[in-house]
């Protein structure tokens, strides 16, 4: 089959470029992650390893390529549980809210006095169209996910 390379490049590509996304959000606007935040980042640094693996071992597409489609459809599950965080439909189970332990010695709260305080999974600080990032993310996931499925059936993985 010609140009097999195209399609774990491609994978590299999204999870490169979604990266990329996040990280300019995060240090080039000053858009804090929360714990959910990080989480929805290492589904696209799997995809980048996988789309490796499929340079490097082309017999392996069809495995890479169930995995991917795996992959981002659990990116896209963690990104609508973030999204109900955000909405207030059920409370955050990661410990996103900065609850304090019972009991603290004087030491350990003066040192969390200079740490600051972890980002609320339940605050959204950019929206485009009424939709929060982790909302986008639901879409993004979820079509990739369609989109691996549909480049596993479409195409014969003969080398």
């Amino acid at each position: 089959m010609k140009n097999i390379h195209l399609y774990p490049t491609f994978l590299i590509l999204v999870g490169v470029g979604s990266l990329a996304a996040a990280y300019t959000a995060q240090y080039g606007f000053d858009l804090e992650p929360c714990v959910l935040c990080l989480y929805q980042r290492v589904p696209f640094a799997v995809a980048i390893v996988l789309g490796f693996v499929g340079l490097l071992r082309p017999r392996w597409l069809g495995v890479v390529f169930v995995l991917a489609a795996a992959v981002f459809a659990i990116n896209g599950a963690i990104a609508f549980y973030h999204v109900g965080v955000e909405q207030h439909w059920w409370s955050s189970a990661v410990g996103c809210g900065g609850k304090l332990p019972t009991q603290v010695s004087t030491a350990d709260l003066l040192a969390s006095l200079e740490r600051k305080a972890p980002k609320s999974c339940d605050a959204v600080d950019w929206t485009m169209l009424g939709i929060s990032m982790a909302g986008w993310n639901i879409l993004f996931s979820n079509g990739l996910a369609l989109a691996s499925l549909y480049v596993l059936r479409t195409r014969k993985w003969e080398t």
